[in-house]
């Protein structure tokens, strides 16, 4: 397969150059196209490259808009990111340079919590030169099969992530306005809905405070304090501890005023159009690979709004959700046998009970995301010697990876994808606890910042590595769906669960596409493993029936 890179030129703005390169990145040929003609270009070429660019969010929404969709890419800067940290790499000339332009945020800027927080100082970036050092650090790594697979995963899920955004979530606004009213009362210019202002009349008549503002957190927070209420904050779970009659009108109070600001119906208005939502995803946004988003919230829409996410007159939506995945993948990466068997059964959790590790199938789940997220107290913590003696080289690698991170050391996921060191003051703090004379209170903090990052470690492992498997979930699916009529296609991602807009006529072989693929992703990252990776798939008119 031959690659074929995009390149500006700053002093001809509507000329983009194409360079024909070698698998090794050797220049092969080199033309130069008109901007505007590069879709039809990209139409014509049959050999089926691999686009090398420097960003998938700059690069490909010009070619959807034009009717082109490319089969798969190579993103410089998402690579760059993970090449830099990447425990795989860290004797290649990329990762030991100094910052560069491809360590500074790619435009528009990213959402906080991104990977891309260093910024290098101002250079010109060269993509040719980028993607031969990108290439010779993925060869001379210590697992190098490893990187490509990860590399190709998070370059195809820039793609997925520039077409869902292009295709749009199908959503009805008549829908959506008729359950917010029927939620909030009816909209008001200028005002609150009438069940939210009804609402803020009985927490005010409960504190004895007419004139309260309930939307201004000092103001509320004096407003308890002064009707006896002993609390820190305004934070709902302070709030539900009280024995107050204004506990329960303040919560549904906070529950729709947040629905009101983050999905009413300004933010219907700013971003539904065309009966289609198009958040901007951000593959790669957070450190342990997760996605984010950089507007529209799509990755925290509430339970009371999903019926709005409604199939065109003819389709279905095809929604699939990875069943404790986190767990699986642990079981996975392990190589634990126990645990794998339990993961045999569509629900895990019950497979902990049936082994008779614990006697309920809460106490299952909280004992296993207690090991996943480092739970120290609780029932998490009771129920931990149990899981330690029952699944021991799960709760070996995550325990591992929990000790590296208290002595600041770095961890990586299960194809390479490397945690980022703790900060120079962490570091600093780490130093002066352990040196001769340091006071008590100083080793007591430097041990708790460690724990802290300990669990931080401990969770990036597993949470990086389920990532890794939905990226290679979606990848597969997406090119499974090719093969399907009707042009199915992906309109949502949420770390372990995908949404497809289907054709009616074939949404049953949607539905098989979506398991095949989840069986793939398991395949190419782990091979011949015993581990199941279960799913539940709906087939649904609207996003509520499948939840």
């Amino acid at each position: 397969m031959s690659l074929l890179l995009l390149v500006d030129d700053p002093a001809r703005p509507d000329v983009v150059g194409l360079r024909s390169l070698s698998d090794d990145g050797t220049l092969l040929d080199s033309s130069e196209v008109p901007t505007d003609a590069l879709p039809a270009v990209a139409r014509e070429r049959a050999d089926r490259p691999r686009w090398v660019w420097d960003d998938t969010a700059r690069r490909y929404p010009p070619l959807l808009a034009a009717g082109v969709r490319v089969e798969r890419c190579h993103d410089l800067r998402l690579c760059h990111a993970i090449l830099r940290r990447s425990v795989y790499t860290q004797s290649s000339a990329l990762a030991q340079a100094p910052p560069g332009p491809w360590d500074g945020p790619r435009d528009p800027a990213p959402v906080e919590g991104s990977l891309f927080d260093d910024v290098g100082p101002a250079a010109v970036a060269d993509p040719l030169e980028e993607l031969q050092l990108q290439l010779a650090a993925v060869a001379g790594s210590d697992e190098p099969g490893r990187l490509r697979l990860l590399l190709a995963a998070e370059s195809t899920g820039a793609l997925i992530a520039a077409e869902m955004h292009h295709g749009g979530m199908p959503w009805s606004v008549e829908t959506h306005d008729a359950l917010l009213t029927d939620l909030l009362g009816p909209r008001r210019k200028g005002g609150r809905p009438a069940k939210l202002e009804a609402l803020a009349d009985e927490v005010r008549t409960a504190l004895g405070q007419p004139a309260l503002n309930l939307d201004s957190q000092p103001d509320l927070l004096r407003g308890l304090r002064s009707a006896g209420c002993d609390v820190e904050s305004t934070r709902t779970w302070e709030i539900k501890a009280l024995e107050h009659p204004v506990r329960d009108p303040l919560l549904a109070y906070k529950k729709l005023s947040r629905l009101l600001s983050a999905n009413g119906w300004a933010w219907m208005e700013a971003w539904v159009h065309d009966g289609r939502f198009r958040p901007e995803y951000v593959p790669g946004g957070v450190v342990t690979g997760r996605w984010a988003t950089s507007g529209g919230g799509a990755l925290q829409l509430p339970a009371s709004i999903r019926g709005a996410v409604r199939a065109d007159p003819g389709w279905k939506l095809v929604v699939a959700d990875a069943a404790q995945l986190e767990p699986r993948v642990l079981a996975a990466m392990s190589g634990d046998g126990a645990m794998a068997a339990a993961g045999r059964q569509a629900d895990l959790y019950q497979g902990v009970v049936d082994a008779g590790i614990v006697e309920t199938r809460s106490e299952a789940k909280y004992a296993m995301l207690g090991a996943i997220y480092g739970a120290t107290t609780g029932p998490s913590a009771v129920l931990m010697p149990r899981l330690t003696t029952a699944y021991p080289r799960a709760v070996a690698l995550v325990e591992a990876a929990a000790r590296a991170g208290e002595r600041g050391d770095v961890v990586s996921t299960w194809l390479g994808r490397t945690s980022p060191r703790p900060d120079a003051a962490w570091q600093a703090e780490l130093a002066a606890a352990s040196a001769e004379g340091a006071g008590a209170d100083d080793v007591r903090a430097a041990r708790r910042r460690g724990r802290d990052w300990g669990r931080f470690t401990r969770n990036f492992v597993v949470q990086g590595t389920a990532a890794e498997w939905a990226l290679c979930w979606m990848a597969a699916l997406r090119r499974r769906l090719l093969a399907v009529d009707g042009r199915p296609h992906l309109v949502f991602f949420l770390h372990d669960e995908v949404m497809v807009h289907s054709p009616a006529a074939v949404a049953e072989s949607v539905a098989v596409a979506v398991h095949e693929s989840a069986v793939e992703a398991g395949r190419l990252l782990f091979g011949e493993t015993p581990v199941d990776f279960a799913l539940d798939v709906v087939v649904a008119d609207s996003y509520d029936q499948a939840k």
